[in-house]
């Protein structure tokens, strides 16, 4: 019984002998691989997805923050195809430093969980389901839903709201006020997705105003469509492709109001990543005077 034991345990300490003699071997990565790495433009992602990142200041002359953003990216990868999904939503409150921060807030939390709630099965139930709606059926529902609390809960108050829902190489947009969101092209080139719902921009579109003109108009913040006011709201929603190899971006109007379109351009393309962007965003709409609540989100899909 000794022997057997002796055996037993002296066969074990071969096995950890032999194991130990035979390392998995590792060695640091030299400075030129790693920089090879770190420059080579030609890397391609397996999978395609979201990427994205917030910029957020109170600005220079602002006491309270009245914006609210809510940024959502979701992979799901595996032996079927992936499909990437990404919700971002900016509002820009206004009635008061009380109940702009409550229309705001509240308009991102209900859209977004209504939406979340719409697509839970869809994404990470199995088998996968499909949607009974629309996805602007969706949105419209959800922006509906919002409108609907701000005005019971915060009455007198109202929020710009920006929404672009992302699902694969398509993006639906549901869209009241004047903050916007952009595509931003890899060529240099910057187009506006959405159209202000203000004033300004209604004399501007029936010729009353010039583009100079329109830039320098005393009412530029009056706006003639915002979620919370009025008994009916009607918000712009429609679909449009994601930008291809670009960004999206949606703002307040504390950064697309300061900063030229030339600069925007400039500082996302030259920033090392999403987040630098949106903090270099940011910081020039400070340096800038910084005369509201800014806010930023940027998106891009790779792969």
């Amino acid at each position: 019984m000794i022997d057997f034991f002796r055996k037993l345990f002296g066969a074990k300490k071969e096995r950890v002998k032999q194991k130990q003699t035979n390392p998995a071997t590792t060695m640091p990565l030299s400075n030129h691989q790693i920089n090879s790495i770190i420059t080579n433009q030609n890397f391609r992602y397996e999978i395609k997805q979201l990427v994205a990142a917030v910029g957020q200041s109170v600005g220079k002359q602002r006491e309270h923050n009245e914006d609210s953003v809510l940024a959502l990216t979701s992979t799901i990868s595996g032996s079927a195809e992936n499909v990437p999904f990404g919700l971002y939503i900016v509002a820009d409150g206004m009635g008061g430093h009380q109940f702009g921060e409550v229309a705001s807030n509240a308009a991102i939390r209900i859209m977004g969980g209504n939406i979340t709630k719409k697509f839970h099965s869809y994404l990470y139930n199995l088998p996968t389901q499909n949607l009974q709606v629309s996805l602007q059926e969706v949105m419209e529902a959800s922006i509906m839903e919002a409108h609907q609390y701000v005005q019971r809960e915060a009455p007198g108050s109202g929020t710009t709201l920006t929404a672009a829902l992302v699902l694969g190489q398509q993006m639906t947009i549901a869209h009241v006020g004047d903050s916007r969101a952009y595509a931003i092209h890899q060529d240099g080139s910057i187009e506006p997705i959405t159209r202000d719902h203000s004033l300004v921009k209604r004399l501007e579109e029936l010729g009353h105003l010039n583009k100079y003109e329109a830039e320098n108009f005393p009412h530029r913040n009056v706006l003639i469509r915002a979620l919370g006011q009025g008994e009916s709201l009607e918000a712009d929603i429609f679909t449009v492709p994601f930008p291809n190899s670009g960004y999206l971006m949606i703002c307040s109007d504390g950064l697309w109001g300061v900063i030229s379109e030339d600069d925007i351009i400039r500082i996302v393309t030259q920033a090392p990543s999403l987040h630098r962007a949106c903090r270099n965003l940011v910081e020039a709409a400070n340096a800038a005077g910084g005369p509201d609540n800014i806010s930023v989100i940027l998106a891009q899909m790779i792969g």
